[in-house]
């Protein structure tokens, strides 16, 4: 189910036929906030109004011109604009295909350039999400030429499925990063990525641990822990209690729609929270991964479709 929900997601056709029905666009609002950047500010502010924080991100990835890549660009711009008049508590979360990373890395470069410098001068801060693996080596270069250029607002994901994460994670400590951890959400082979969730779960912890470690926090480096996992998110409660881990050097990170029960109560304990908000008519490919995550959410789409 999962292999084929993911294989769905990258089908164009079946994207163009999916979203014009009615009951698919009422489906997939429970996981994403509207089509427009208003209805996305509203979502963040009923979020932060019980005292979570946001990101927020204007689905669309793999442009295929420059035009289209400077206009997400654009977009982002305006979010950032909107972030600072609105006061609303919230970052910014983007894919570099969305960037025009496909069309030529200077490109998404400058578009980069462009979209941290904006969010600099707002004191805001930049997640660049993890696509699949054949962008892996080319998002990490393009993390730390921005490094490299004076940009310390922004930070990339690292996925816990792949085999290779342990590695860059060491490359990544060096440069004292603020950093999401997710699972992964691509259709890899097993020999990129751990193909069983215990593995997977297994080698999230070890990334966290190596996050958490004393090396790790003494240059300053800020996890962002990002799973609906509750084994996890015990684990990582107990550990950074044993070792005397402020609550204030990391946060724990929720798809909008999803364990909003968990989210309300990590947050009325204390603990920083924030939900990646997304909004936009691109809508279809990060819907279906969302339902790859769980195929249990299928059922959700059945019930939809019946009433529709």
């Amino acid at each position: 189910m999962r292999a084929m929900l993911l294989k769905l997601s990258q089908n164009h056709t079946m994207q163009s036929a999916f979203s014009r029905y009615r009951w698919a666009q009422r489906a997939a609002r429970r996981f994403i906030a509207g089509e427009r950047l208003d209805e996305a500010i509203a979502v963040v502010r009923d979020l932060n109004a019980r005292n979570i924080l946001a990101t927020l991100d204007h689905l669309g990835e793999n442009t295929t011109t420059e035009r289209e890549a400077i206009a997400a660009a654009d977009e982002y711009l305006t979010i950032l604009d909107t972030i600072a008049q609105t006061g609303v508590r919230s970052e910014i979360s983007l894919k570099l295909t969305q960037m025009g990373l496909d069309i030529s890395y200077e490109l998404c470069l400058q578009n980069m350039r462009r979209i941290v410098e904006r969010a600099r001068m707002y004191h805001n801060f930049v997640c660049i999400d993890m696509e699949s693996s054949a962008y892996t080596d080319r998002t990490l270069d393009l993390y730390e030429a921005l490094r490299r250029e004076g940009f310390d607002n922004v930070g990339p994901v690292i996925q816990a499925y792949l085999r290779r994460s342990a590695r860059d994670v060491e490359r990544l400590i060096e440069w004292g990063v603020k950093v999401r951890i997710c699972k992964g959400a691509y259709q890899e082979p097993p020999s990129i990525a751990f193909p069983s969730k215990r593995d997977v779960d297994r080698n999230y912890i070890k990334l966290l641990e190596m996050f958490f470690s004393a090396r790790a926090q003494e240059k300053g480096v800020y996890p962002a822990i990002a799973t609906h996992d509750e084994k996890i998110i015990r684990w990582a409660i107990a550990y950074v209690r044993e070792h005397n881990i402020p609550r204030d050097r990391f946060e724990f990170q929720m798809l909008y729609g999803i364990r909003r029960d968990l989210q309300l109560k990590l947050a009325q304990e204390g603990y920083r929270v924030r939900v990646y908000v997304s909004y936009g008519t691109h809508w279809y490919p990060y819907f279906m991964r969302r339902l790859a995550e769980r195929p249990a959410n299928v059922l959700f789409l059945v019930k939809n479709l019946i009433k529709g």
